[in-house]
């Protein structure tokens, strides 16, 4: 299993943490955020990750040096220019030894109690698949009957993106993404005329008409995003009861 963590965000919404230290390194129940995330793709099946660092990332480097794991991780230098997750999902995929397996992608700070083997292993044939969830956000994907990505919403303002002309958004599903989501490297073929910098959804959306991806729901799932610091405490919590 190919896989890689998105840690070169900057993190501003938790600082003061993150004025000295990179978001993947704040510690929850005594280990940071990118060690219970790495912990996991490798109970999870990963035999090589790769890690995207900008913030502070010398300070990633180091920790990751200092922790071997028995699995190889390599790094992904954005230090000179934070390029997003689509461009930072861009400029790894050459660091993968594997170049046709799929690459499970995980953001840094998503806890989560996700089945990634089965996920991985049942959703690999698509170009991708996105692990959602039916928490309530103002933002949502859209999906059909089929469970393939048709567009997004924002029910706030009633924006819609997608790149078919007439989309009926009532007829669709609604649902929030996880962070979580697969991408199959047939897909990168797509991405060469892309920017530098761009988020993952923007490509996603742009081209899910002409690629299989797919929303995949896990009823059980439970899914916390460490983004506040009023999530710190929650997240000690969820990880003891994952533990247990």
């Amino acid at each position: 299993m190919n896989a890689m963590i998105f840690a070169a965000g900057l993190g501003t919404r938790l600082k003061p943490l993150t004025d000295h230290m990179p978001k993947a390194l704040v510690p929850v129940e005594g280990e940071p955020l990118l060690a219970h995330t790495l912990r996991t793709l490798i109970k999870s099946g990963a035999n090589e990750v790769v890690v995207n660092v900008h913030h502070f990332a010398q300070q990633i480097v180091d920790y990751l040096q200092a922790h071997p794991v028995d699995i190889p991780v390599r790094i992904s230098d954005e230090s000179d220019a934070l390029l997003d997750t689509g461009g930072g999902l861009k400029k790894a995929v050459s660091l993968f030894t594997d170049k046709a397996a799929p690459i499970l992608l995980h953001n840094v700070d998503i806890l989560s109690n996700a089945n990634l083997r089965h996920f991985y292993t049942e959703h690999a044939t698509h170009d991708a698949a996105l692990l959602v969830s039916e928490r309530q956000t103002t933002r949502y994907l859209l999906f059909d009957d089929d469970m393939r990505l048709m567009g997004w919403t924002n029910i706030a303002t009633g924006e819609v993106r997608t790149p078919y002309s007439s989309l009926d958004v009532d007829k669709l599903h609604r649902y929030a993404f996880s962070g979580i989501h697969l991408f199959g490297q047939r897909l990168a073929q797509l991405m060469v005329s892309w920017p530098q910098k761009f988020p993952i959804m923007d490509f996603y959306l742009s081209v899910c008409h002409q690629a299989d991806i797919r929303g995949v729901l896990q009823p059980d799932l439970r899914l916390l995003d460490v983004g506040k610091l009023d999530t710190l405490h929650a997240a000690e919590e969820f990880v003891r009861t994952l533990r247990a």
